[in-house]
C-alpha cells in the first residue's frame, strides 16, 4: 500500500473523529457513534465471557479502534487507478455512512445513536463522507 494512502486514511479518520467529538458536545441531535461503538465492544467482550472495562477505558479503546479501523478503511481509496481517487473516496464514505444507519438494528445495537432523527441520519452519513473526502483529497495531493 502506498504511503499516501496510509497518510490520507489517517487524516480522514482524524477528521471524522474530530467532527464527531466536537459536534456531539454542542448538538443534542448529533450522532453518538462513540456510544454505539462502546455498546458493540461491550457486547463483543461479553460474548467471550469477560466483563467489559469501566466506561472511561471502554471509551478510549473504542476511540482507538475507530481511528485505526476508519484509517484502514479510508486508505482503500488509494488502491487502483489514481484518476478515480475522489470517486472511490466518496463511495467508501457513503457506504460507511449508510452502514452506520442500517447495521445497528440487525446487530442488536441501539439504533437511536445513528438514527434518532432525520437530522441525525443526515449527519451520520455526512461525517463518514467528509472523512472519506478528506482522505482521498489528501492522497491525491500527496501523489502530485
Amino acid at each position: 500500500m502506498k504511503s499516501s494512502a496510509i497518510i490520507g486514511g489517517l487524516a480522514g479518520a482524524a477528521a471524522l473523529t474530530i467532527l464527531h467529538e466536537s459536534l456531539k458536545k454542542v448538538d443534542s441531535k448529533a450522532p453518538r457513534m462513540d456510544l454505539l461503538g462502546m455498546m458493540a465492544l461491550s457486547k463483543l467482550i461479553r460474548s467471550i465471557g469477560k466483563n467489559p472495562p469501566d466506561a472511561r477505558k471502554l471509551y478510549v479503546y473504542t476511540l482507538a479502534g475507530d481511528l485505526l479501523s476508519n484509517a484502514l478503511y479510508y486508505s482503500l481509496a488509494g488502491a487502483g487507478k489514481e484518476k478515480s481517487l475522489l470517486q472511490k473516496g466518496a463511495a467508501l464514505g457513503l457506504a460507511a455512512g449508510l452502514g452506520a444507519l442500517l447495521l445497528p438494528k440487525p446487530l442488536h445495537l441501539n439504533e437511536a445513536y445513528s438514527n434518532r432523527t432525520s437530522r441525525t441520519q443526515v449527519m451520520t452519513v455526512a461525517y463518514y463522507l467528509i472523512g472519506s473526502l478528506v482522505a482521498s483529497a489528501l492522497m491525491k495531493r500527496l501523489r502530485k
